[in-house]
């Protein structure tokens, strides 16, 4: 999941010391007054902040993997130790998965991506992950949500569609002016990464197949589901699904259609529209578990209504879970009593749906 990192921490000859996000990890670089960057401590793993001496000569940091929730490590001159061993314990009852790492070349790209294949031999359903954003990135870090969903028996696929971030400038910008239209490159690549699981994993089962995504992954969940039919289940949580009424409501509702609707003037409808999969709810047709917060500033609870009432219309099986008081954060950082009740929730839905034919849920 997105980490903010710790800001510059700045040094002593003017340098500074910084976490950058690079296919999947956050590492630690030295910037120098002149702008040029040297690496200083990298791996599969994932920085999520540091503390330094004024001269550089050593830091202390917290890095997590996939299967470490964070310890704290020490720096200097160019070896790191440990300093804690917090989740020892958590670690070794938790039966954590530890990610496949595969790519995906789209157009000349080639897409991260992970597969969380929970043990044993026997076939799983594909559970499809799409990250927030889009300027953020899945990748080496720890997140409970798969480790969940993959010890409950479900294959956690997830990837960096273009428009991630972590790749640089050009990457990031791919989707800027393209989600006007039904088939745009980031929904192309978060297609591929399931198909390329599919092929590369044969435990995958290809006749269950759920998608579910937060926020930007609400938004592309939606998407999808009006172009593509092969989602049994499906979860689109604090979602945006029609930038007409968002660019009205949302705190950054007229900032952000101007960022990635190639900068359309305020009741731009006809473009606004057509970048929204409300447009497009008619063709939809999985079942689809609708969660969001009513205090959901980025993306009000409207959006989520209107999707709602949407699939009713349309004869899609619909249910809609509603937090009252919880914001954009409630996955991440609201009442433990409502996160579990959202995953709770979750499974109970994917397990309706994505059970095998001859077992009844």
């Amino acid at each position: 999941p997105a980490v903010v990192p710790s800001g510059p921490q700045w040094l002593n000859d003017g340098s500074c010391l910084g976490v950058i996000e690079d296919r999947g990890r956050q590492r630690v670089v030295r910037v120098a007054p002149d702008g040029g960057v040297a690496g200083v401590l990298a791996g599969d793993r994932v920085v999520t902040g540091l503390t330094t001496r004024a001269d550089g000569s050593a830091f202390a940091f917290i890095a997590t993997t996939p299967t470490d929730p964070g310890e704290l490590w020490w720096w200097e001159r160019g070896e790191e130790r440990r300093l804690t061993a917090l989740n020892e314990a958590f670690r070794a009852e938790a039966g954590l998965v530890a990610p496949e790492p595969f790519t995906v070349l789209c157009d000349g790209e080639e897409i991260d991506a992970w597969a969380y294949l929970p043990p044993g031999q026997d076939r799983v359903p594909l559970l499809l992950n799409i990250h927030g954003g889009p300027a953020t990135q899945y990748g080496w870090g720890f997140f409970d949500e798969f480790q969940i969903y993959a010890t409950a028996g479900y294959g956690v696929v997830a990837g960096n569609p273009r428009g991630s971030s972590g790749r640089g400038r050009d990457f990031v910008r791919v989707p800027v002016g393209r989600w006007v239209e039904e088939r745009p490159p980031d929904l192309e690549d978060i297609l591929a990464v399931a198909d390329a699981a599919l092929e590369r994993f044969p435990r995958l089962d290809p006749t269950r197949q759920g998608i579910m995504g937060g926020s930007y992954g609400g938004y592309m969940t939606a998407c999808i589901l009006t172009v593509d039919g092969r989602f049994r289940s499906a979860v689109p949580e604090r979602g945006l699904y029609s930038f007409t009424s968002f660019s009205g409501t949302s705190d950054i509702g007229l900032r952000f259609p101007r960022m990635y609707l190639d900068d359309p003037e305020y009741g731009a409808w006809d473009r606004l529209w057509a970048a929204s999969p409300l447009s497009r709810v008619d063709r939809v047709t999985a079942p689809c578990l609708i969660v969001h917060s009513e205090g959901d500033a980025r993306c009000p609870i409207e959006q989520a209504e209107q999707w709602f009432a949407g699939l009713v219309a349309n004869g899609v099986e619909a249910e809609m879970l509603r937090f009252p008081g919880g914001s954009h954060e409630l996955s991440r950082s609201g009442k433990p009593r409502w996160r579990r009740e959202r995953f709770e929730a979750i499974l109970a839905w994917h397990g309706r749906h994505l059970a095998p034919a001859d077992v009844t849920t």
